[in-house]
């Protein structure tokens, strides 16, 4: 047996595992009164009975429970779309559902990461006084302008191969937390993670990422082995300021060509004090640095900071 052919097996055995654990998880959030069962007294599975989804999605329970099981068989578009159906599966949850059946088309994998085109700072630059990043699929900060670091100093001063959001987000300490809805968000994030990672699930460099930072975070593990799918919306998020301030922003993301794998997020002020903290930030940012706004939030001394390249953490051209 090839090498390639023992490679292509295990990446289907892999993606069938995720099957099979995102139709248990689903089936066993939804109660039978949602869709209109009685509950009983004596029913012990939590949410639906395999029996009852295969009814309801018109395929039989076997072959269902076969499908659940992670077992190696080919369900057609319409039977996933009935299954989805019995689910209640949201448009997100569809489209994940399908990739992780193997349906042609639906689990393409973005191209390779390609080097940042030089335009794609100017682009950045010039959306100044807007926060805006190019964050990727697995949310490493690809590049950004002076008022995304502004709002959020600490993680441009990582090094460019340690800005990852999520990573920051769940292994870093309470005080330097820069969201206020801190669990709504990850848990946003979380399953935006989940569904990229369907279109790539036997993805080495994704396998290795998962499992180190589910090895970081209990609570990243937790959330993560929940299966939840969410598609990114444009929605309002509070941002806690190096000097404790709260911002409230409304958060965009846009496609682009040059960089297939990634989103430009821009985050616009939501109301006059948004734009007046903002505005103060990325002046202060332009004369002192990121380093400088951090220790002048810790309460240090700034006289002797000054906004170097080190300071700013801005990516290397």
């Amino acid at each position: 047996m090839s090498s390639t052919h023992t490679r292509s097996a295990a990446a289907a055995a892999s993606r069938r595992g995720e099957l099979a654990a995102f139709l248990r998880l689903r089936r066993e959030r939804i109660t039978p009164a949602d869709v209109g069962l009685p509950g009983g007294p004596r029913r012990r599975t939590p949410g639906l009975r395999r029996e009852e989804v295969a009814q309801r999605a018109g395929v039989g329970v076997a072959w269902y429970t076969w499908l659940e099981q992670g077992r190696a068989i080919n369900p057609s578009v319409q039977v996933l779309d009935a299954i989805a159906r019995a689910l209640l599966l949201g448009p997100a949850e569809r489209e994940h559902l399908h990739r992780l059946a193997g349906v042609p088309g639906a689990a393409s994998c973005t191209p390779a990461r390609q080097p940042l085109p030089s335009e794609a700072q100017t682009i950045l630059d010039a959306l100044n006084p807007l926060p805006t990043g190019l964050v990727s699929a697995g949310y490493d900060v690809l590049a950004f302008n002076d008022a995304y670091a502004a709002l959020d100093p600490r993680i441009v001063l990582l090094p460019p191969a340690d800005r990852n959001v999520l990573w920051r987000l769940f292994t870093a300490d309470e005080e330097s937390q820069p969201l206020v809805d801190w669990e709504r968000e990850v848990s946003f994030m979380v399953g935006q993670l989940r569904a990229e990672f369907g279109r790539r699930p036997h993805d080495p460099h994704w396998q290795t990422y998962i499992r180190k930072l589910s090895g970081a975070s209990p609570l990243f593990a937790e959330m993560w082995a929940r299966h939840e799918v969410t598609a990114p919306v444009t929605h309002r998020k509070r941002f806690r300021t190096a000097d404790g301030r709260e911002v409230t922003i409304t958060a965009t993301g846009f496609t682009t060509t040059a960089v297939p794998d990634a989103k430009m997020w821009i985050y616009t002020p939501a109301d006059e004090e948004a734009v007046r903290v903002l505005g103060e930030l990325l002046v202060r940012y332009r004369e002192i640095g990121a380093a400088g706004l951090v220790a002048a939030g810790a309460g240090g001394r700034t006289g002797e900071l000054t906004g170097t390249a080190a300071g700013t953490g801005r990516p290397e051209s």
